[in-house]
């Protein structure tokens, strides 16, 4: 009977983790106000793995079951990437790219705004305000989402805010 010297194959030791020679970038989980840390591993570039940071004294390396999903959430394949549109009287809709979709909100967001601005009210007072315009938050939106959501709606002058964590 023969012992190998080594406790593993010459197969096995040939084999290399598929994130050697990859780029690590810290990064926050995007899905609650926890914050745990993960590590984004790229090559070339493109996204090949997301896992927890094990140097983070929030989560240690442990993610739950959303944050371990954050890989899927960048790379499936599956992933839409394109939104649907049917223009005024027409009676198909049509795919269109995302950041059409994002320049065409944005451009109608400023005309609201401008249509509706007043700058003063009617005792002269400055008060730089936006009342044909309102958001609605909702409790899918997390702490981070309904800040900057309030931040960029007062930025804008709406002074029709309202945001409810549950009914």
């Amino acid at each position: 009977m023969t012992l190998l010297r080594e406790p593993i194959s010459r197969r096995t030791a040939a084999i290399a983790s598929r994130l050697r020679g990859a780029e690590v970038a810290r990064t926050v989980c995007p899905y609650c106000a926890v914050g745990c840390s993960q590590l984004a591993f790229t090559k070339t570039g493109v996204l090949i793995d997301i896992e927890g940071d094990p140097a983070s004294p929030i989560n240690e390396a442990r993610q739950c079951p959303k944050g371990a999903n954050t890989f899927e959430l960048a790379a499936n394949p599956h992933r839409v990437t394109t939104v649907r549109y049917r223009a005024p009287h027409a009676t198909a809709w049509e795919d269109k790219p995302i950041d059409w979709a994002l320049d065409r909100i944005a451009d109608r967001v400023i005309a609201s705004r401008a249509r509706g601005f007043v700058a003063k009210n009617e005792d002269g007072l400055t008060v730089n305000r936006v009342r044909n315009i309102g958001f609605l938050g909702g409790s899918a939106n997390d702490n981070e989402e309904c800040y900057l959501l309030a931040k960029l709606s007062r930025a804008l002058g709406i002074v029709y805010l309202e945001h409810q964590a549950r009914l």
